[in-house]
Order: structure tokens, then C-alpha cells, then sequence
């Protein structure tokens, strides 16, 4: 065996130096037959005729048979078939595919040279390749050079296929025997008599260990390709050889040995269809034996070993690649040249392609095939220029997944923009996924899980089969439009392949590149609007930010995008990164939902001012908020709550808060209409009221009111930051210089707080825990009641209380901020205020005066019973704290900054201010301050309780000497007076000075103020505590004027009886 083994390998190195001998010194037959008619016969060998069916000498030779060697007699009978005998070369390539018969050195016995030369001789293709090696520049000169020629040839055919300028075709049949020859030197690397003389040194220095045979040689060889100290002329003929494997996967023999099982068990080469050369090429074995792999059915273990080198050496030499080189070589002389080594040059492309979206055509689509045929997806390691990037990343943060495992690629994608990630990893794992994400076959997670499902609901074809009529994404976007889906929605994904489709949605949130239907829709506006946007994540923030300006087509694709987001919000994997401590201290329970349904937004939006919250998230969640004001099927939980609601009361209106005006209106409308049917549905209401709430929060939440005070925010709220209702806050607090249309709307809003507290979103986020203390069981349309009824408890919040403060400084400027009020005196104010009315403008405060109406109109006791309770509560309030009543404010200003500067500083909120303004009366000068002091006392004359100092003062005396007299009308105040006008009564001596003072004020007051017409002076008298003397007195003289009348009328009236007969 071993005998016919060394006779077959000096054959063969005799058949490859012999074929190109008789092709160099041939010339075509007819030729031969006139110049040298005994050419023949020479050629045949010994005189012998040449076979009689014209066949070539070499093939059909009469003369010596290789089988009839003695050394090879018994194997060629073993294992060749009898026909083959007679034709040496038939039984050399029947010995070169057995792998039992061995193949030692060449240089073991060059006797048969003379004997086996002759019989290499192909008339067919002398003519034929003298012509290519012409052409090709091949030296016709030293025709026994150690197999150059047959390395011209090579890389001539090489060329061809690369479409490289200037080139020869080469036909068919010489590009076979120049790939059989390749195919036949593939086992042992001495046979391919180039590469043996170019790597001769490179051998012995990188593969000194490997033996030769079975093409290890080869292979060791390639693995060290990119040395830096392997010789350029070694690198060129490994680089021709692995051309040649790639078109032709039977040049490798180890591949083809390993792999002929499979290929055979799964038809990869029986496609009858499809030209043979097709078939041949590496790509699609690798193609076919893939898709095998990917439908779960079983591939050698040895057999995926030699793919897995093969991809990887594909990915590592882009010039492999016919394909690549034809189409993108102008690409690559622009932008990569100099990046040839270790799939640099790939990567170069793939940066290109993504970053600025300007390949051709054919470049991007060679590309997308070349990631197919490697599928670096399942298997990290193909890519070598990813895997020497990324390995400390690995090592690091995903060292709990085993080696090789295509969960690599996802952990590595999780952990894209944190610290764990180099920056050299992130660019080429998204260089890398910029083309994965084009095609969901090459995640194989994502394919293996989905593939039924893309069966079932996408009409999907196999792994490796392609239809024109799908585009790219356009399978994963059928996948994630049925994740969400409910069952009453139709077809719905296994929980399985839903799973793998939010891993892949959560990963392409995090650059807007990763979704191509969204980048090549957007793609003009990405310039336009988002070019400055480079941050992780801004891209996509900014196109929902521009919603409304973008062309309808990428409009679609971002609204759709958006609402996906809704109801998936951890699909937005970069803000979920941020809010990780709120969502583990507040949101875990929610968030550990494999269904969201949009309560994990809701549950940040809830906590957003809680002290774990750091500034990108607030951010982040701020702006998801301000997105979902663009189109209420942003928010999902609001859309699912009020959808058929929407369509029937609202038709028509698209922008979140128009829908909430217009349904809360309709629901406010219904209540105020008593025995009115509800119109909204139950549910709806209440996810109305909860987006109600979180409008409060942030002016930017309510467009309209933002976009009309944006110049005053500007102006006088610059230095406020959004968030928390700080800067409506502001403006409330500067209400008197806001222009004029942001006045109208803060005054709007101030009033839809007055009626429903819960919008107030400072008064609640300050009041909370008082809320909780002293109004648990109270409606939430009277917490604001409930806190004001409160605000002088000893356990009242000092913060709390101040905001109760301020809105009641609110409601007193107009009625109309008291809904209270307002109702208690529904007739009563158009009855005495209409005056005022008539003068009132629509949303501007009317300054206290319909107030300080009702307030002169209680001390004359001509209220409503009703009317009457709410001013006595109003009165007793700004008698405490002069700030409530808006009138004094006004016009007291100066006053009190020159008389009661200390009173003021004090800020006991004793009523010691008034008291002052009192004491001071004839210091003042401005009138209206005057007039305002007079009002004061006027009304202290018809109820005690409205004069606090004086009320301290007396509250023993009246506990003793007028407890059975019910508060209001003046009916204490009168019983005090009584008492001090009684010699028989005590009174304290504090309560008697402090009558006696009110007394002179009063009086002092009727001078300064006397009487404007009768009702006046009739409410004078009512008030006065001298009323009962005073009106017995106006008694007395009525009836001396009756009785005076009868006297005097009886005198001057007689008449005589003659008149009275008549």
C-alpha cells in the first residue's frame, strides 16, 4: 500500500508538470498532423498508436498502465473499478479520494518521470491554455518552474471571477482542470508546488509541529495569515488558495472530507436547478449545511468545526469574497483602504454603511449575503475583528455564558453604553448588529424560537431561502406588530418567540440605526432635525420631539414605534438603565410583569420626585410624558381605558390633551347636570383622572398654557426648573405682570384647581401627609375646605399651612376661585354686586370686589343665611391675616409698610396689622386705605368673631355675661356694650379699654363716614350697639307725630253738616 501510495503522489506532481509541459509545446492537432506527422505516434509512447476514438494519448493510452505497476497492482484491484484499469488517470484520481491508501513524501522515487510525462497530453486545451497563459502574463519559458504556471493560472481565474479590470475569460473547461488540479494538491501542501517553494520558511516557523497530509498543513498555514512575520509572498499564495476554496469548497480537503456525509444526508449539492458551479462554491455549502444546523437537525461535530474556520476565514480577508471585491471596490479605495488584515476591512464597510448610509447598492447587498454565509450571530468567535475588541468585555461581563454561545452577542448588547463597555467593542458590536438586525435569521435565538410563528403568520421561507417581495426588517416587524396582540385581537405569538421578540426590540432601542424600516423611512428627517443628536438614545427622542414636522411615511414608523413604547416601556433599555433604583425601591412588582400594559411607566411617572430619582430619569420619563401629549395612543392604558369613549364624544381629536379637555368636560358637564346619566365609561374616568394628575405636574404637560406664557416663563420664571409644578407656581406667584393672554390661562387653570384640589399638584405634594392626617374621609372636591378648617391646629405642617395661605390669597382675589362661595351666594351676589360684574372681564381677577360687596352687605344683614356663613368665615380669616383681603392689600400697601413695619416683620397672623391700621386711622392718608380701615370697623360692629384682638380680649366676659346669646348679627357685640354701659357688670379691664377704643373708632367713623342714603343710615342703626335706644327714640317720635296729626287734623278739617248733607 504504502508503495502505490508514493508511485500515486510522484504521478500526480508528474501529471500536473507534464499537463502544462504538453500545453506549453503543443499546438492545435491539425497543426501537429502536418508539421510532424510521427508527433503522434512519439506522443503515444514508444512508437504506440494513439486510441482510435481520438481521445488525447494521455487519457487512452496503449502503453504503460499505471495499474500494471507492481506496486500498485493489488490496491488498484481492490479498490478501482476494472473499466478505470486502462486509463491512468481515471485510477490516479480513484487512489487520490481514498483515504486508506497513504501518501508519503514526493521525493521518495522519480524513475516513472520518463515513463509517465508522455501520457500527460490534452489536444483540446493546448491552444486553449497557451492562450490564458499569454494573457495572464505567465512565463512560456522555463516550463519546468516549480508549478508557477499553474499559480498564474490560478490567480488568472481568480481575477476573472473578481471582474478586475483587462482580464481574459477563461472557458469553462480549462477554469475545471485548473480547479481539479487545486482539488488534487489539496491533501498535502507539497503538491501545490507555488505554495510549497513561497511558505517553505513560513512552515517551518508558525507549523514546524503540524504534519503534512490530509491538508493540515493548509490550514495551520491560513491560521497565521495575518503574522506579522509571515513572509508577503506566502500570504499571496495562501490567499490565491483560499480564493480558490471559496469558489470551489473541494479545493479544502479537509472540508470536503469531513463534510461529504452531510452534505450527502441533506441534499446540499442535489439541486438540479442550479448551475454546478453554484453548488461548488463555499458559500453555499455553508449556506445549506446553516440552514440545516438552524432547523435543529444534527451536522458532525467535525464537519461544523471546519465551517466554523472557514467563516471565520471569510470574515477575517474580505478579498475572499468575490462579490465583495467587485462591487465594493471603490468603497473601499475611499474609505478603508490600508485595513486589509483581520476583518478591518469588513468592519470599515459596515461603518460606512451605518454611519453614513452611502454604499451602492451592490456593495450593501454583498455585505448582507457575506453576514449570511458567516452568520457571525451564532457564534461570536467568526468575527475576529468583535472578538479581539470585545474580549475583556467578555471576560468581564459575560463570563457566566459559555464560550461560543450566541447569548454573547445579546449580553454584550445589554451592556452597550454602560462601564463595562470599551469603546473599540461597542463600535464593532454595532458595525456588526447594524446588518444582523436587517435580517432576523442571523440572530439563531431569535430565529430558532420564531421560526413557526414566521411560518404561520408571515409566510416565512427556510433559512437560507430569500424572496424579492420581502424587505429587509420586514419579518421582525410582522413578529412584533403580533407580540402585543390580545387574544380578542386574533393570531398571537408563542410566549417563547414573544420573549426573544422584546430582547430584540429592548436591544434596538438603543440606537435608532439598529431598526431599519425606522432608519430608512427617517432618513432625510435624521438630517434635518436630529443631526446634531449623538448621544445614545437622542435620536429617537428627537424625531418624537419633531412628531409633527415629519414626513408621513417616517411619521408612521415613529408613531408606531412610540406606542409599541407605551405599553412596553422597558423596550426604551436605556431610560430603564437609569430608573433602576426607583424601579427597585418603588416599581419592582411591575416591572417583574412579563406583561407591562403600561403600569411600569405609570409607577415612575407616580414616584418621579422621590428622592432615588436621578436626573436621567426624570428626564427620561419627562419626556415620554411630553410625547404622549402628541397623540393619546401614546399612552396605552389611557387608549385601551378610552377608546370606544374617544370615537363617540370625542371624534376626530388626536392630541392627548385636547381628548382629556374634551372628556373630562363632558364628565364635568354630566355632574353639574343633576339626574344626567354618565356619558364616559367608568373605567375611562378613572384613567382620565389619573392622566388629569400627571398633567399637573409639569406646564410642559399642558402645550397650551406653556406655548401662551413661554416669553413671561422666560422672563420671570428663568431660573425655575420644570417638574414638580414649579414653574406654574411661578407664575401664579408673578400673576399681576403676566401678560395678558398668560394671565387668561393661569387664571383658567387656577380655577379648575379651586374646584377639584387634586390638580393643585404643589398644595398635594406639600399637604400630603396633613391630607392624611385631618381629610382621609373627606371628598376630594373639599380638601382644600378640609385644610383651611385645619390650618390652626397645633399639628398642622408649618410648610403645609403656608400653602393653604397662599390659595386662600387666591380665592379671596374672586369669588370665582371659591366654588364654595360661589354657590352659598349664587343669588346674592347678582342681587348687590351686579355693578361690578357688569364691569368684570372674562379670566381676570376682580381683585376682592365682589367680596368686599358681600362683606359691606353682611354688615348690613341682608345676606342669605347661606351667603352669609361663607363671607362670616372669610372675615374672621382676613381679620387674622391681612394678605386675605385683597381690597386692604391694594390699597394699604404703602400704609402698612410706613405705620405697621414691626406687626408686619412679626408675621404672628394675629390680625395685629389690622389692629394697627386701626390704632393709626387718622395717620393714614391714602383714602382708599382710609375707606378700607372704615369697611373694617363696620363690619366688626356686626359680629365679634370678625375683630380677633378684640374678641381675645372679651372672650371671658362674653363666656360669662353673654353665653346664651348666639353669635352673628351684632347680637354679641350688642350684649358686650350693654354690659359696659351696666355700672352693675365688671368687665375685664383689657375687654372694657378695648371696648371703649371701638367705641371711639366707630364714632370717629360716623363723622369721617356718615351715611351715604337711607340704607345706609338703616344699617347704621341696626349695627349700632345703641340700636334699641335709637329705635325706641324713632318710635317715641312716630307716634307724637301720629297722635299730633289726629289732634291737628280733627281742628283745621271741620266741616259743617250742611256739607256733609249735600
Amino acid at each position: 500500500m504504502a508503495a502505490c501510495g508514493r508511485v500515486q503522489r510522484l504521478l500526480l506532481l508528474m501529471f500536473i508538470s507534464g499537463w502544462m509541459s504538453s500545453a506549453l509545446e503543443g499546438k492545435p492537432d491539425t497543426e501537429n498532423a502536418a508539421e510532424n506527422p510521427e508527433r503522434g505516434r512519439n506522443g503515444a509512447g514508444e512508437g504506440k498508436a494513439a486510441a482510435p476514438d481520438g481521445a488525447s494519448a494521455g487519457r487512452r493510452s496503449g502503453g504503460w498502465k499505471l495499474a500494471e505497476e507492481a506496486a500498485c497492482r493489488e490496491d488498484v484491484s481492490r479498490i478501482c473499478p476494472k473499466h478505470s484499469w486502462n486509463n491512468n488517470l481515471a485510477v490516479l484520481e480513484c487512489l487520490q479520494d481514498r483515504k486508506d491508501v497513504r501518501k508519503p513524501s514526493l521525493y521518495a522515487n522519480k524513475s516513472l518521470n520518463d515513463r509517465f510525462f508522455p501520457l500527460i497530453k490534452f489536444d483540446g486545451m493546448k491552444m486553449q491554455v497557451v492562450v490564458a497563459l499569454s494573457t495572464h502574463g505567465c512565463s512560456l519559458q522555463d516550463v519546468h518552474s516549480q508549478g508557477e504556471v499553474i499559480a498564474c493560472l490560478e490567480k488568472g481565474l481568480v481575477s476573472e471571477a473578481e471582474e478586475q479590470p483587462g482580464q481574459y475569460t477563461i472557458k469553462e473547461d480549462c477554469k475545471k482542470s485548473i480547479m481539479r488540479v487545486a482539488e488534487l494538491s489539496s491533501d498535502d501542501f507539497h503538491l501545490d508546488r507555488h505554495l510549497y517553494f513561497a511558505c517553505r520558511e513560513d512552515r517551518e516557523h508558525f507549523c514546524e509541529n503540524t504534519p503534512a497530509g490530509e491538508g493540515k498543513v493548509y490550514k495551520c498555514l491560513f491560521n497565521h495569515k495575518f503574522e506579522e512575520s509571515m513572509s508577503e509572498k506566502c500570504k499571496d499564495a495562501l490567499s490565491t488558495r483560499q480564493k480558490l476554496i471559496a469558489q470551489d469548497y473541494k479545493v479544502s480537503y479537509s472540508l470536503a472530507k469531513a463534510c461529504k456525509p452531510d452534505l450527502r444526508k441533506y441534499r446540499c449539492n442535489m439541486d438540479t436547478a442550479m448551475p454546478r458551479a453554484r453548488e461548488a462554491k463555499l458559500s453555499y455549502l455553508l449556506l445549506c449545511l446553516e440552514a440545516a444546523v438552524h432547523r435543529g437537525q444534527t451536522v458532525s461535530g467535525e464537519c461544523q468545526g471546519e465551517m466554523l474556520d472557514y467563516r471565520r476565514m471569510l470574515m477575517e480577508d474580505y478579498s475572499l469574497s468575490p462579490e465583495i471585491v467587485l462591487h465594493c471596490r471603490g468603497e473601499i479605495d475611499t474609505h478603508c483602504s490600508g485595513l486589509h488584515h483581520k476583518g478591518r476591512t469588513l468592519h470599515c464597510l459596515m461603518r460606512v454603511s451605518r454611519d453614513k448610509g452611502i454604499l451602492e447598492g451592490h456593495c450593501q447587498k454583498a455585505l448582507q449575503t457575506l453576514i449570511q454565509e458567516t452568520d457571525p450571530g451564532a457564534d461570536y468567535r467568526i468575527d475576529r475583528a468583535l472578538n479581539e475588541a470585545c474580549e475583556s468585555v467578555i471576560q468581564t461581563a459575560c463570563k457566566h455564558i459559555r464560550n461560543g454561545d450566541p447569548m454573547i452577542l445579546s449580553c454584550l448588547m445589554e451592556h452597550l453604553y454602560t462601564d463595562k463597555m470599551v469603546e473599540d467593542c461597542e463600535h464593532r458590536l454595532l458595525e456588526l448588529q447594524y446588518f444582523i438586525s436587517r435580517d432576523w435569521r442571523l440572530d439563531p435565538i431569535l430565529y430558532k424560537k420564531c421560526q413557526n410563528d414566521a411560518a404561520r403568520i408571515c409566510h416565512t421561507h427556510g433559512w437560507n431561502e430569500t424572496s424579492e417581495f420581502m424587505p429587509p426588517g420586514a419579518v421582525f416587524s410582522c413578529l412584533y406588530r403580533h407580540a402585543y396582540r390580545t387574544e380578542m385581537q386574533g393570531r398571537r405569538l408563542s410566549r417563547d418567540c414573544k420573549t426573544e421578540v422584546q430582547r430584540i426590540l429592548h436591544q434596538r432601542a438603543l440606537d435608532v440605526k439598529l431598526d431599519p424600516e425606522l432608519q430608512q423611512r427617517c432618513m432625510t428627517d435624521l438630517g434635518k432635525w436630529c443631526s446634531e443628536k449623538i448621544e445614545p438614545g437622542q435620536e429617537l427622542e428627537c424625531l418624537q420631539y419633531h412628531l409633527d414636522d415629519l414626513v408621513p411615511n417616517c411619521r408612521d414608523v415613529v408613531g408606531n414605534l412610540t406606542e409599541l413604547e407605551s405599553e412596553d416601556i422597558q423596550i426604551e433599555a436605556l431610560l430603564i438603565r437609569a430608573c433602576e433604583p426607583v424601579i427597585q425601591s418603588y416599581c419592582h412588582e411591575v416591572a417583574d410583569n412579563q406583561i407591562d400594559t403600561g403600569d411600569l411607566m405609570e409607577c415612575l411617572v407616580a414616584n418621579k420626585h422621590q428622592k432615588e430619582m436621578n436626573e436621567k430619569c426624570a428626564v427620561g420619563v419627562t419626556h415620554f410624558q411630553l410625547i404622549q401629549m402628541k397623540d393619546f395612543r401614546f399612552s396605552y392604558k389611557f387608549k385601551m381605558a378610552c377608546k370606544e369613549d374617544v370615537l363617540k364624544l370625542c371624534p376626530n381629536i388626536k392630541k392627548k390633551v385636547d381628548v382629556v379637555i374634551c372628556l373630562s368636560t363632558t364628565v364635568r358637564n354630566d355632574t353639574l347636570q343633576e339626574g344626567r346619566e354618565q356619558r364616559v365609561s367608568m373605567k375611562c374616568r378613572k384613567q382620565l383622572r389619573v392622566e388629569e394628575l400627571e398633567m399637573s405636574e409639569d406646564i410642559r404637560l399642558e402645550p397650551d398654557l406653556y406655548e401662551s406664557c413661554r416669553q413671561d416663563i422666560k422672563q420671570h420664571c428663568q431660573n425655575v426648573v420644570f417638574g414638580n409644578a414649579q414653574v406654574i407656581e411661578c407664575l401664579k406667584e408673578n400673576k399681576k405682570r403676566l401678560t395678558q393672554h398668560c394671565h387668561q390661562k393661569v387664571f383658567r387653570l387656577q380655577e379648575n384647581e379651586m374646584m377639584d384640589p387634586e390638580l393643585d399638584f404643589q398644595l398635594m405634594r406639600v399637604c400630603k401627609q396633613m391630607i392624611r392626617r385631618f381629610c382621609t374621609e373627606t371628598d376630594a372636591n373639599n380638601l382644600l375646605q378640609c385644610l383651611k378648617q385645619n390650618k390652626n391646629s397645633e399639628l398642622m405642617d408649618p410648610k403645609c399651612k403656608q400653602m393653604i395661605t397662599k390659595r386662600q390669597i387666591t380665592q379671596n382675589t374672586d369669588y370665582r376661585l371659591n366654588p364654595v362661595l360661589r354657590k352659598a351666594c349664587k343669588a346674592d351676589i347678582p342681587k348687590f354686586c351686579q355693578n361690578i360684574l357688569n364691569n368684570a372681564k372674562d379670566d381676570n381677577e376682580l381683585e376682592g370686589q365682589v367680596i368686599s360687596c358681600l362683606k359691606l352687605k353682611y354688615a348690613d344683614q341682608r345676606l342669605s343665611p347661606d351667603c352669609e356663613g361663607q363671607i362670616s368665615v372669610i372675615l374672621q380669616e382676613s381679620a387674622l391675616d391681612y394678605r386675605l383681603d385683597p381690597q386692604l392689600q391694594l390699597q394699604c400697601t404703602d400704609e402698612i409698610l410706613r405705620l405697621c413695619a414691626e406687626e408686619v416683620a412679626a408675621q404672628e397672623q394675629t390680625g395685629q396689622v389690622e389692629e394697627c391700621l386701626k390704632i393709626n386711622l387718622l395717620k393714614i392718608s391714602h383714602e382708599g386705605c382710609k375707606k378700607e380701615v372704615l369697611n373694617i370697623l363696620k363690619e366688626s360692629k356686626a359680629d365679634i368673631f370678625v375683630d380677633p384682638v378684640l374678641h381675645t380680649a372679651c372672650a371671658l366676659d362674653i363666656k360669662h355675661q353673654c353665653a346664651a346669646i348666639p353669635p352673628g348679627r351684632g347680637r354679641q357685640m350688642s350684649c358686650l356694650m350693654e354690659a359696659l354701659q351696666d355700672k352693675r357688670v365688671r368687665l375685664q379691664p383689657e375687654c372694657k379699654k378695648r371696648l371703649q377704643d371701638r367705641i371711639d373708632m366707630w364714632s370717629y367713623a360716623a363723622k369721617v363716614a356718615p351715611a351715604e342714603g337711607f340704607v345706609d343710615l338703616a344699617g347704621q342703626v341696626l349695627t349700632s350697639p345703641a340700636k334699641r335706644y335709637i329705635l325706641s327714640m324713632l318710635a317715641t317720635c312716630v307716634v307724637l307725630l301720629f297722635l299730633m296729626g289726629l289732634l291737628c287734623g280733627r281742628i283745621t278739617k271741620r266741616v259743617t253738616q250742611e256739607l256733609k248733607d249735600r
